[in-house]
């Protein structure tokens, strides 16, 4: 049984630790997407969900708001969603670059410091490459947003991790 066990962990190992960096690539693909999208479509989408999110508020809070009072608000809120999109898909791609390299042992101000340069780099890249796109241009101020999220991400998953190994893999670390 010892056996089987160990072979388990190495499959494991060999197996599911390379595959941790899939969600990030996947993240980066949809940032890369979001960011190829003419200005005019990507105000549109972005429109659309300020709108079912005013609409949302408004059927829960029991405002009953005209169509009128929806848009006006959907206006007032709009920039706010956009920055909020750009802080989320930064968070997400934080969370997802820094728990492959945990996963990988790399902890404290070195997990900081890579995860925080390299989704930086990203974010920078990222605004170089709408500088090409139509309708689009890139701004310090969505990269500032962007750090933002990253660095709330990166504290999160700093988090998770310390008190995973403090109670969840505190019995697999005293088996070794």
């Amino acid at each position: 049984m010892k056996y089987v066990w160990l072979f388990i962990k190495t499959v494991l190992r060999l197996v599911l630790k390379p595959l941790s960096f899939v969600p990030a690539i996947i993240v980066m693909y949809c940032i890369f997407n979001f960011s190829s999208q003419s200005g005019v479509s990507s105000a549109q989408l972005s429109y659309k969900v300020t709108h079912k999110l005013v609409e949302t508020v408004d059927t829960i809070a029991d405002l009953e708001l005209t169509d009128a009072q929806i848009n006006v608000y959907t206006d007032k809120y709009h920039f706010y969603v956009r920055k909020l999109a750009h802080f989320s898909e930064y968070f997400l791609l934080a969370v997802t670059v820094s728990f492959p390299l945990y996963v990988y042992g790399m902890r404290g101000i070195w997990l900081m410091v890579f995860a925080g340069a390299f989704c930086v780099g990203f974010a920078c890249l990222d605004e170089y490459h709408q500088s090409f796109v139509a309708g689009r241009t890139p701004t310090k101020r969505d990269v500032y947003i962007d750090s933002c999220g990253i660095f709330l991400g990166i504290i999160l998953t700093r988090i998770v991790g310390f008190i995973g190994r403090k109670t969840i893999f505190a019995p697999l670390a005293k088996k070794r």
